[in-house]
């Protein structure tokens, strides 16, 4: 009976060895596929988060073989610090940022974050407070100081906002600043999250601000402030927001990138048809995105400016907010990126010059979107490292030569 007993034990164990080897064996023959985590792309509510927005409302994520969760982020600083952890994979970001983090402006020294591809060019503002309404006018460049030196002698404080240091909205402010003969050093620029910038303006924290679509557009509706001007009056096809992404993704998921950047230029290419922009319009401006009225990102959207303060309306023909131009707009220009640094300098950020190009060609994917855009049939722009000069500053930026720049241009 023993014996019988230990026989049926070794027989139970022999069966379950060979059950155990030849489950082994399959895993390893036919080992399962890695399921890929979801990729995780931010945005701030701005009109100019499109690009990503409309790529998952189209389905466009899903059409190129990627799931895409798209975020919705309080702040640029925000932005910058999930990028950098990995929390975010990638997101709709100052295109300036990552030169700004990398140089220590607007974050730490050091710190990589690298540039796929551009997302849009045009569309923002500065918009002014009521109290220089009637004394400053649209475009009126050489009223602005003598209205900020008045309110500096009554108020003794003048206070401008921006979003974040080294960004775009802050160069184009200082920009402003330069063309108007504003002394910088005599007024006050604090930073405030895009979102926030109407509340503050309507409690007086400040006088005037520049921000993306639909925040000036937001103050003209709400009367408590009136578009000065728009940052296609100081550049026409200045670049604004990239498809900013995360050093390892980059490097580790690149295919899930390219992916990721074929959906989106597709929706770049739907967004510039003007049929579209009434339904981008109504999406976009919904509580999960933007969170704003249809109407006043639908009528920036197509390029008619209510301008406030009995102003009328500016209409823009082929230079508001674009997102993809025959491919132009796309394109990641490293004399762009140079120019940027180059105003960390003008503007007193950096002391000392940085290493221009070599910033460039590390943190910009240029490579990748040439690929990218060539498997599109996508036309790859030919201007890079050529000279330029803004609409308004007429000083020419030869990119191969920014001190020569820095010796002649208004601070």
């Amino acid at each position: 009976m023993i014996q019988s007993i230990n026989n049926r034990s070794t027989l139970f164990t022999t069966l379950m060895l060979v059950a155990c080897v030849v489950l082994f064996s399959s895993f390893k023959t036919n080992p399962k596929p890695p399921v890929s985590e979801p990729i995780k792309l931010g945005f701030i509510p701005l009109t100019d988060c499109s690009p990503i927005v409309m790529a998952k409302e189209l389905g466009l994520f899903k059409k190129y073989g990627v799931e895409v969760v798209v975020t919705k982020e309080t702040s640029w600083a925000n932005i910058r610090d999930k990028i950098l952890t990995g929390e975010l994979d990638g997101a709709h970001c100052l295109y300036t940022m990552p030169f700004s983090v990398y140089t220590g402006v607007g974050g730490k020294a050091g710190s990589e974050m690298r540039i796929a591809m551009m997302l849009n060019v045009n569309g923002q503002a500065i918009t002014l407070s009521n109290d220089f309404c009637g004394k400053v006018g649209f475009k009126q460049m050489n009223k602005v100081t003598p209205v900020v030196a008045a309110k500096l002698k009554a108020e003794k404080e003048v206070t401008f906002a921006m979003t974040f240091p080294g960004g775009t909205h802050d160069l184009w402010l200082r920009n402003w600043m330069s063309l108007a003969g504003l002394n910088q050093k005599a007024v006050k620029i604090i930073t405030i999250p895009p979102p926030q910038m109407v509340a503050n303006m309507k409690v007086g924290n400040m006088d005037g601000y520049c921000v993306g679509e639909p925040w000036g557009g937001v103050a003209v509706k709400q009367g408590i402030g009136f578009t000065q001007i728009a940052s296609q009056d100081i550049w026409k096809d200045h670049p604004e927001k990239a498809l900013v992404v995360n050093k390892e993704f980059s490097e580790t998921r690149r295919e899930d990138l390219k992916k990721v950047m074929k959906a989106i230029l597709e929706a770049c290419i739907w967004l510039d048809n003007p049929a579209n922009r009434k339904k981008a319009a109504a999406i976009i401006g919904k509580a999960p995105y933007v969170n704003a009225a249809a109407d006043v990102i639908e009528s920036r959207l197509m390029g008619d400016y209510n301008l406030g303060c009995n102003q009328g309306t500016e209409v823009y023909t082929d230079d508001y907010m674009l997102f993809y131009k025959g491919g132009t707009v796309n394109y990641p220009r490293k004399s762009y990126a140079i120019w940027a640094m180059a105003q960390y300098v003008r503007f007193g950020y950096l002391k000392e010059e940085p290493n221009y190009k070599a910033i460039a060609d590390k943190l910009i994917l240029q490579d990748l979107y040439e690929e990218v855009a060539k498997s599109m049939k996508i036309k790859i722009p030919t201007d890079d490292m050529k000279p330029f000069s803004l609409t308004m500053d007429k000083t020419v930026f030869n990119p191969a030569n920014p001190s020569a720049y820095l010796k002649v241009v208004k601070r």
